[in-house]
């Protein structure tokens, strides 16, 4: 998979957080992906970037589009050097937190993209990799 030019958005508070949801949602539309997948997809960056400020206080998330084969799509890539994910199993299932939350965020997220990643470790860190796909013919 390849990727085109990265947005690099540094996540330190809610008001980052909604910058990278605009970044996303204005690369989704160069795309022409539907109103509703670019819903899901900012959504999606709203779960995995409030970890960020709720978990590692600080972080980074990196947008871009990426293409695959006859496949063209928004990848986002959410990664801090927080506490890490001691139970990365647990902690994908609905109603699991650490945090007060609902415990809804990980798993959620991972049912509104395509392609969902994570990567942690307890006192490394954690990314995690969201691929939103375009249902409508790439362009190249």
């Amino acid at each position: 998979m390849a990727a085109d030019a990265v947005s690099r958005i540094a996540i330190e508070s809610d008001a980052d957080v909604v910058t990278a949801r605009q970044r996303a949602r204005e690369l989704a539309a160069d795309l022409e992906l539907s109103s509703t997948d670019q819903t899901l997809l900012a959504t999606a960056i709203s779960e995995v970037a409030r970890n960020i400020t709720t978990y590692a206080t600080r972080g980074e998330v990196l947008v871009s589009i990426v293409h695959d084969e006859d496949r063209r799509g928004i990848q986002v890539v959410a990664r801090d050097h927080g506490p890490g994910i001691e139970d990365i199993e647990r902690a994908l299932q609905d109603g699991y937190t650490t945090g007060g939350g609902l415990g809804l965020g990980l798993p959620g997220a991972r049912r509104l993209v395509d392609d969902f990643s994570i990567d942690s470790a307890p006192g490394q860190g954690t990314t995690v990799t969201l691929v939103k796909w375009s249902r409508s013919p790439g362009r190249t």
